[in-house]
């Protein structure tokens, strides 16, 4: 039997019609990360074309998978991470771009290293700090940044444009919760991830990540963030990690340290 290698990384990647992004991303890969990343899992989700593969030919497995019908954010990562063998996954945004090399290296250092969830340093296109580090979002610390413009202070989940953790990681918590449905999913994730003991460590590598945040421009996507929002603030999980948080059971971080 073979041995698995204990450095092998898969990486989910799910695309809405985002071709050009989904390239270059992938040609980010093949460049930087030819030596740490083992498969790609990428996911269509609507009819589009499939990405052009260098002459050379991908330095990993490529898997594209076709969805028949549209499925939320949860759902396309954990059906393209179901049965995954690798030691470590990662969850990926097709706008992320590797500005630092291979970040994915030193993600997998870390998650490893210390049993976590590992995510990059994100800068917006303009190389502004990206708001990737968010506080617990409940009613009234929304309004707060809403309406006051009030930052953040403590990181108690993180977005998961680029998040890596060990498989182990990812099946004892069953990956996302598929009945959050284009938002929230990564909030509850990182909530549950940190009730059972798996931190989240922040990287000092940097990687380019877009952020689009179509909730502030479709009444569609408004309605899913909020039906998502009330499910989030229903949920036991929400309250159990609001209680332990603020008593200081689970280990809240400043934003910016580990």
């Amino acid at each position: 039997m073979l041995e698995k290698n204990p450095n092998s990384l898969v990486l989910s990647v799910v695309s809405h019609g985002h071709l050009h992004l989904v390239q270059s991303l992938l040609d980010d890969l093949a460049r930087e990360c030819a030596g740490t990343v083992t498969r790609v899992v990428l996911t269509l989700n609507i009819p589009e074309e499939e990405p052009s593969q260098p002459q050379q030919g991908w330095p990993f497995v490529l898997q594209i998978r076709r969805n028949v019908c549209p499925l939320g954010f949860g759902a396309n990562h954990n059906q393209a991470l179901f049965g995954a063998t690798e030691s470590f996954v990662a969850v990926v945004n097709p706008d992320i771009r590797l500005i630092d090399g291979d970040s994915f290296r030193s993600l997998v250092s870390i998650a490893r290293a210390q049993g976590a969830c590992a995510y990059p340093v994100q800068l917006d296109g303009s190389g502004l700090l990206q708001n990737f580090e968010r506080e617990i979002p409940t009613p009234i610390s929304l309004l707060k940044r809403r309406l006051l413009g009030l930052k953040e202070t403590y990181t108690d989940w993180v977005n998961a444009a680029c998040l890596v953790m060990p498989l182990s990681v990812w099946k004892a918590l069953n990956g996302f919760d598929q009945a959050y449905f284009m938002y929230c999913e990564d909030v509850d994730f990182c909530l549950r991830a940190r009730l059972a003991g798996y931190p989240l460590v922040r990287a000092e590598t940097v990687v380019e990540h877009a952020a689009q945040r179509a909730s502030s421009r479709s009444w569609r996507h408004l309605y899913w963030h909020i039906r998502s929002l009330v499910r989030l603030w229903a949920s036991s999980a929400f309250w159990r990690a609001r209680h332990l948080l603020q008593e200081g059971r689970v280990g809240k971080s400043r934003i910016g340290r580990q």
